[in-house]
């Protein structure tokens, strides 16, 4: 930069004439004595003991001459302080004037030339800097004293004064040079004058150029003289915390200007601030920013002592000294380490600056107020600046909470030219082949130049951008030989035995580590579509390379964590999710370090500044995104960084590193033990198994339909670039292993091994070994941390919806145990650890269990296995098992009392009950997945009764579209069924009319009973037969045989009176005792009511008998008509009834109209049955309400697709309407995600309450074919995506802005429940089964359901009620009970329920998936806007907060894999599993692993509301809230009246 310009060093080095009075030239004392009475006379006149008075001197003469003497007297010895004090004091009264206002006691003369006195003064102070020999620590003190009152002088006289010309601008830096390089120059003393000065030196130096660059800019001779001379003082801790701070401040200015005030600011302290002048320009501060930068030349050679130490005054004491052989062999280059450390931390910062991304504490870099005066090796400064990466806390599961890159940021490229040769030779300190000590021909600056990228011809780049490790290998070689690993040092000067301790390679290591960081974030800062030149990339992996060796520890032969390579590894967690050319050659390297660092439990960072949590955490990051690799790559091999690769050299395939990596993800989950590192490595592990399940379900696929050349499967996720590698080739890798052997079952040992017992089946054998380490380590310890056991759990639940060919029985078996088990133990700890968590965790486990039972329902067929089930579910409904422990005695279920952990554990026991007794082995049923209850309703079931009165009009079938018009609004189905509730929990509506085609022959007692519970509708139809079906062939009734044959003889009929005593009694005579009892009539005498009743009984008993008698005599006539007429009877049988009151019969046989059952129970008002009246205004409007509840959690998933740079709502809502502006992986991963469904055909949840659970028209015409979209398709109008299990559904929508706008149409405020859409009574008569469309009709149970409902809110409920439920009426159908307020605890959590209150309790969650072309756009997504796009109706009136939302983005590589980073709300249930913040995953299990975190997402978010209720409990709220409403009060009579009548049509 200053080649052709002139140094003025030897200017400084050979000292000035105009430092030399002519005092000198006399003897000592003499010149002593003339200075002495001088400059007593002189400073008496400056006011400091007495007023200032008008200086004497009025000549230039005689200031010259006093100058003379001022000038020989700041040379005087130290013991002569007061002289010397007195000269410094007249020179700074004399220099004021250049000052705006000189002081009075300056002469005349000097005031009239100030330009020309000033240097000569400023040239006289430098013999006050001169270090005198031989004096006292006192003494020193005493002259820094005064001379920091001159360096103060002089500062303040280049800030105010405005008077200085060039000249004296010039002279005033040389001085400070001159006086930095006498004090600085020669090797540090301890307590020396030049150590008590250095760093006030070195300020004012800096300062006052800084002022300088502004009032007049320093000539480049100047510039060369300072960078020549600042390289001499580089043994100075001062120079580089002085360098530091300046290039800070000018850093901070140069952000500021350049990227504008949006851009990451670098802050300063306020001091530092105002080094910068105020009216420095912008390119002024440029060109001293970049100027500055370089003034101590290449920072890399303060790691060579022989650098440092070749100058001249270093010669000068290793000749003079009798301890220093070799000039680099002084003490004072012991620091070198810690100042080469600082250098490099500085530059860092500079690079972190420029990144976006500043220090937060700039503490120990600017000044050395935390340094240790100590020779230690450990300092604060030593530490790697990995800490401005890595130490923010993070708050969600794998999310970084650092604050992200700038936008704006400059390319890496520019950074790399600007830092990049400081960075990559400090990253090659001490590397295989080089030394840190250099030779002669290390001090010229033609060796430090940048290798220019030319040097690569174009076929290199072609290769190395093509992703191919042999553009590596070839750009390796070809490559200039200056930035390889044996030519980046040269040659050795000394041995490296001869160095002392203290500089050892290992001192330096520090500064190694934070080169090395500095270029691991300038490469992760890469942005998408950016290129980096070919010779950095080159540079950068074999400095990678180097620093992952793992060198033998110098104790023992242990592997340690050196701070290199905990830099590395802390600051390049992003290493392998950015699309870096070629950076899949570092895999084998990281695994070996990665290797080192998560298997040992007790690992100990070499440094102390650096977290082990932290260094984990980063070390999964890598792990994570390395792990789907192997399945990705297969059989591509990794090509070697060094070109002495031997001929013979097998290389190292990626599927050759799948059972390490599986083995070093095991290890890793055994032991750790932070909570946020487990829940990225389970994660992770789930990642694994569902990968290899896929990946060999679709090798299969291949082989066994498709043939060898067929084309793989859309969802598989091999590139363009995809090896055609086999199962059979992966299997062949492991061939030789042994088998898994069931009594390895020693938790210690099993994992270490994992690699020599790897079968051949890989996904089978990690479920096996994820399934035993996860519920082992569940059961352990991580029972007690609420976030790791949902992770667990969530991870169980997974692998038993993952689908393995050799699924083991034993292990599933296994599983549930231990879910048992753990629900067991979690519900038997003491009372002061049952909380909110610990039920949550409960809960969490109930779910996990139910998927298990579903997945596999081979499971229950086990007797071991359902008895324990069964176990655990009666001990999360009643709080205590009927089998206590061994030896206890059974208890009954009416012998204990109902105290569960809590509600929300009951809840979840009955829900996993439900799914045993009515899911397992049956789901999905007859009516698909996308309902769990009948589709079958009261319309539907009208429309197929026998019975001609109920098909005609308006049920006549092929009336539909009229069926509920106006005109029929009074003849609802509703009013051909008796609805009745039992046991407060379930509503029967029982229909009397037998179904199907009309059989006279074939007629039995039917009822047909449409049964809505807590958990869905269901439809019975049942039929009293006195015969098995299957025997029910023969007629019921014989035909008529014919009359028999009379006998002739007629027999005769004896005439008797009958008598109720024998004869005999009435010849007994009477005695008293008979008389003792009073006839009947005499009771009478004295109660009048009886005698009344008596009389009253009699006339009716007559009354009778006068009936009977006329009766009889009818049939006599009428016998004897016949007998007249000579006819003759018939006997026939009676004709076949073909009315039945079958709902009494149903009621009756299933033991519900028993007096027991007809008692009301004390503990509450509602009698097990309660008949409805269905006439109320509302009844049908609550049952559609009720029929709207779904059974199961709903939610909802919208995705959206985002362009680059895109940065509002419209441009993204209008990328998805045609297939060309978007990315084709994007419509694979859709179909991945569920079904698609038609939203106006759906009977389940389709992402909107309006159109959900319910069938109706189309107004858009969904039948219509799109042929050519990028996902709008799905944006909830027509179609949408759909998937379920028993437990959950959810609903992937792809908006809008059609779709937005049809949202409007359906709902103002985009909360309208599905009870809101109808009106008036009928509206529950709006039933897609009038439509026409009948689904399958679910084959009738075996057994009638039972409720498993557990009141126990009717104790608190009865304590509110008043007395008993009061007196029967006569007028059963207007006698109904006012409503009771609703259970207290319900209440409580339901709280206040607005709007979409009954199908979401507790508020709905948004989950958002963005698919982004350029990964840097996730910060600039417009989620506000996106969310009023994502209406559901179940808002419950309020509007959606982003900050309350969860974003899943998803990012393509290149390389064919995907990038995830999720984004949520803080706290301490927030980001679920699978998906880790930055994990990288395949294209063939994405949409699996998005829909299982969108589910485990929202299911954590229901754990975590207090208000949440689970939907079988809104369900059977709802049916209480009706029963309250609609029951009618009878009493027992008046019910069996009730049944007895038919029901009113």
């Amino acid at each position: 930069m200053y080649s052709e310009w002139a140094s003025l060093s030897s200017l400084i080095h050979n000292g000035n004439e105009e430092n030399f009075s002519v005092l000198g030239k006399f003897p000592m004392v003499e010149g002593k004595a003339v200075a002495v009475s001088v400059v007593k006379h002189l400073a008496g006149n400056l006011g400091i003991s007495q007023a200032a008075e008008p200086s004497p001197l009025t000549t230039d003469r005689e200031v010259l001459w006093c100058m003379e003497v001022v000038c020989f007297g700041l040379s005087l010895p130290l013991s002569e302080h007061d002289t010397i004090r007195d000269c410094v004091f007249v020179y700074c009264e004399w220099l004021s004037a250049l000052h705006p206002v000189p002081k009075i006691s300056v002469p005349k003369p000097v005031c009239e030339d100030p330009n020309l006195y000033a240097r000569k003064m400023i040239n006289h102070f430098h013999n006050l800097f001169v270090p005198r020999k031989g004096e006292g620590h006192d003494v020193i003190n005493r002259q820094a004293v005064l001379c920091h009152r001159v360096l103060r002088t002089l500062q303040t006289l280049a800030q105010v004064s405005n008077r200085m010309n060039r000249e004296t601008w010039e002279s005033l830096l040389l001085f400070l040079l001159a006086i930095n390089d006498t004090l600085l120059g020669p090797p540090t003393v301890k307590d020396d004058v030049g150590d008590q000065l250095c760093e006030r030196v070195l300020s004012v130096l800096f300062e006052v150029w800084l002022l300088a660059c502004s009032r007049c800019f320093p000539s480049p001779p100047l510039w060369k003289t300072f960078r020549e001379m600042c390289m001499n003082w580089r043994h100075r801790m001062a120079l580089i915390e002085q360098w530091n701070r300046v290039n800070l401040v000018l850093t901070s200015k140069l952000l500021e200007f350049m990227y504008g005030p949006s851009f990451p600011e670098l802050k300063v302290s306020e001091e530092d601030a105002q080094l910068i002048p105020s009216g420095m320009t912008n390119d002024c501060i440029a060109q001293a920013w970049y100027r500055f930068l370089h003034c101590i030349g290449d920072p890399v050679d303060l790691c060579h002592p022989a650098i440092i130490s070749q100058t001249q005054k270093f010669l000068q004491y290793a000749i003079t000294s009798e301890d220093v052989v070799d000039p680099y062999q002084h003490p004072c280059l012991t620091q070198l380490p810690k100042i080469f450390s600082k250098a490099i931390r500085g530059i860092a910062v500079l690079v972190d600056s420029f990144l976006g991304m500043p220090k937060a504490s700039l503490i120990g870099l600017t000044s050395g107020r935390t340094v240790t005066t100590s020779h230690s090796t450990a300092t604060t400064n030593s530490g790697p600046s990995s800490t401005s990466s890595l130490t923010s806390v993070l708050s969600n599961l794998g999310q970084d909470t650092r604050p992200p890159l700038a936008p704006a940021r400059p390319k890496c490229n520019s950074i790399l030219h600007m830092f990049g040769e400081w960075l990559f030779e400090a990253a090659h300190i001490g590397c295989h082949g080089s030394t840190h000590i250099s030779d002669n021909s290390r001090l010229g600056e033609a060796s430090t130049k940048r290798p220019s990228s030319l040097l690569l011809d174009g076929s290199v780049r072609k290769s190395i951008g093509s992703g191919n490790s042999l553009g590596i290998q070839g750009m390796v070689v070809n490559a200039s030989p200056s930035f390889s690993p044996a030519s980046s040092q040269p040659a050795s000067l000394n041995d490296a035995t001869e160095l002392p301790p203290t500089l050892t390679i290992e001192k330096f290591e520090s500064g190694r580590a934070e080169a090395l960081g500095a270029l691991c974030r300038i490469f992760c800062a890469k942005k998408t579509g950016e290129e980096i030149l070919p010779v950095y990339l080159a540079r950068f992996y074999l400095a990678l390379q180097q620093g992952l060796r793992i060198p033998e520890d110098r104790s023992g032969d242990a592997r340690v964590c050196g701070e290199v390579l905990s830099s590395i590894i802390l600051n390049s967690a992003d290493l392998f999710r950015l699309d870096l050319d070629g950076v899949q050659v570092l895999v084998p390297y990281v695994l070996d370090a990665l290797e080192i660092i998560l298997p040992d439990k007790e690992l100990s960072p070499k440094s102390q500044y650096v977290s082990k949590t932290e260094l984990r955490r980063a070390s999964i990051h890598l792990l994570l995104s390395m792990l789907v690799l192997p399945l990705h790559f297969q059989t591509l091999p990794i090509r070697e960084l060094s070109s002495g690769s031997e001929k013979n050299y097998n290389p190292l395939t990626f599927i050759q590193l799948k059972p390490r990596l599986m083995n070093l993800l095991i290890n890793a989950l055994q032991v750790e033990s932070d909570p946020q590192n487990t829940q990225m490595l389970l994660g992770g592990l789930l990642l694994s198994v569902q990968d290899a399940a896929a990946y060999e379900e679709m090798e299969q696929g291949i082989q066994l339909d498709q043939g060898p050349d067929t084309p793989s499967n859309l969802l598989s996720s091999a590139s363009d670039t995809m090896s055609s590698h086999s199962l059979s080739d992966y299997r062949s890798l492991t061939e030789d292993l042994p088998e898994l052997q069931e009594g390895d079952a020693a938790f210690g040992n099993l994992y270490y091994d994992y690699p020599c017992r790897l079968s051949k089946n890989s996904a089978h054998a990690l479920f096996v070994q994820a399934t035993y380490l996860v519920c082992h380590r569940l059961m352990s310890s991580w029972k007690s941390d609420l976030n790791v056991s949902l992770a667990a759990l969530e991870l169980l639940a997974g692998l038993a919806r993952t689908h393995i060919r050799k699924t083991d029985d034993l292990e599933c078996k296994r599983a549930v145990k231990w879910l048992c088990d753990y629900v067991a133990q979690q519900c038997s700890r003491p009372p002061p650890a049952h909380s909110k968590d610990l039920h949550s965790s409960i809960v969490a486990a109930f779910q996990t269990a139910a998927t298990w039972l579903s997945a596999h329902p081979f499971l229950l067929h086990d007797k071991e296995c359902l008895t324990t089930v069964l176990e655990v579910v009666e001990l999360g409904i009643s709080g205590t098992k009927s089998q206590g422990k061994p030896g206890e005695p059974i208890k009954m279920k009416e012998e204990k009392e109902l105290k569960p952990a809590s509600m929300r554990v009951r809840d979840a026991a009955e829900a996993l009950l439900t799914v045993i007794l009515e899911q397992v082995g049956y789901f999905p049923s007859p009516c698909g997945a996308e309902s769990l209850s009948s589709l079958l309703d009261e319309a539907a079931l009208l429309r197929h009764c026998r019975s001609p009165s109920s098909l005609t009009p308006p049920f006549h079938r092929n009336c539909s579209n009229s069926f509920y018009s106006e005109q029929y609004k009074g003849s609802s189905p509703l009013h051909h069924f008796r609805y009745f509730v039992i046991e407060n929990s379930t509503m029967l509506a029982l229909l009397e009319e037998p179904l199907g085609v009309s059989d006279e022959q074939d007629s039995q007692p039917t009822v047909t009973l449409l049964i809505r519970g807590p958990f869905g509708r269901h439809a019975w139809s049942m039929q009293l037969r006195h015969l098995p079906r299957h025997k029910s062939g023969s007629k019921y009734h014989a035909p008529n045989p014919g009359r028999p044959i009379p006998m002739g003889e007629t027999s005769v009929r004896p005439d008797f009176k009958p008598r109720y005593f024998p004869e005999s009694v009435d010849r007994i005579p009477l005695c008293k005792v008979d008389h003792s009892i009073p006839s009947l009539e005499s009771t009478f005498v004295e109660d009048e009511k009886s005698s009344m009743e008596h009389a009253h009984l009699a006339r009716l008993m007559e009354r009778q008998v006068a009936a009977e008698a006329a009766a009889m005599q009818k049939s006599k006539a009428l016998l004897e008509q016949i007998r007249d007429s000579g006819g003759q009877v018939e006997c026939t049988p009676p004709p076949v009834c073909h009315e039945f009151q079958t709902a009494r019969l149903f009621l009756s046989h299933f033991g519900f109209l028993s007096s027991e059952s007809l008692k009301e129970p004390l503990n509450s008002p509602i009698a097990p049955l309660m008949a409805l009246d269905i006439n109320q205004p509302g009844f049908s409007h609550d049952l559609e309400t009720l029929d709207g509840i779904s059974c199961r959690t709903c939610d909802t998933v919208h995705l959206f697709y985002v362009r680059a740079r895109q940065k509002t709502a419209d441009e993204i809502l209008s990328n998805v309407n045609s297939s060309s502006t978007v990315n084709p992986h994007f419509l694979e991963f859709l179909s991945s995600l569920g079904w698609p469904v038609s939203v106006h055909k759906h009977p389940g949840w389709s992402g909107h309450v309006s159109t959900s659970w319910r069938v109706t028209e189309s107004s858009s015409g969904f039948d219509l074919p799109v042929s050519d979209h990028g996902g709008s398709l799905y944006n909830g109008e027509n179609k949408v995506l759909y998937w379920a299990d028993v437990n959950s559904e959810i609903a992937f929508v792809v908006p809008t802005l059609k779709s937005q706008k049809f949202m409007d149409t359906i709902s103002t405020d985009g909360s309208l429940t599905s009870g809101e859409l109808s009106s008036g009574p009928a509206s529950f008569d709006r039933s897609f089964s009038d439509r026409g469309y009948l689904p399958p009709t679910p084959v009738p149970p075996e057994k009638p359901m039972r409720t498993f409902s557990l009141d126990l809110e009717r104790q608190q409920q009865l304590a509110q009620q008043d007395g008993s439920a009061g007196a029967s009426s006569s007028n059963m159908a207007n006698e109904i009970m006012p409503p009771a307020p609703p259970p207290p605890t319900r209440q409580k959590r339901l709280g206040r329920q607005g709007p979409g209150s009954l199908h979401s309790s507790g508020g709905d969650t948004k989950v958002l998936v963005v698919w982004l072309e350029s990964f840097e756009d996730w910060i600039n997504v417009p989620i506000g806007d996106l969310l009023n796009s994502m209406a559901t109706g179940l808002e419950g009136g309020t509007r959606p907060s982003e900050r309350e939302s969860f974003v899943i983005f998803l990012h393509a590589l290149q390389t064919g894999l995907l990038r995830v980073k999720l984004q949520g709300p803080s706290g301490r249930m927030t980001l679920a599993t699978p998906l880790v913040d930055g994990m990288v995953v395949s294209r063939r299990v994405l949409g699996t692993l998005v829909r299982q975190t969108s589910l485990n997402m929202c299911r954590r978010r229901r754990l975590e509301n207090d208000a949440y209720h689970p939907p079988h409990v809104r369900r059977r709220l709802k049916i209480q809230e009706m029963t309250q409403k609609y029951m009618i009060k009878m009493s027992e009579p008046e019910l069996y009246t009730y049944l007895f009548s038919s029901p009113p049509s």
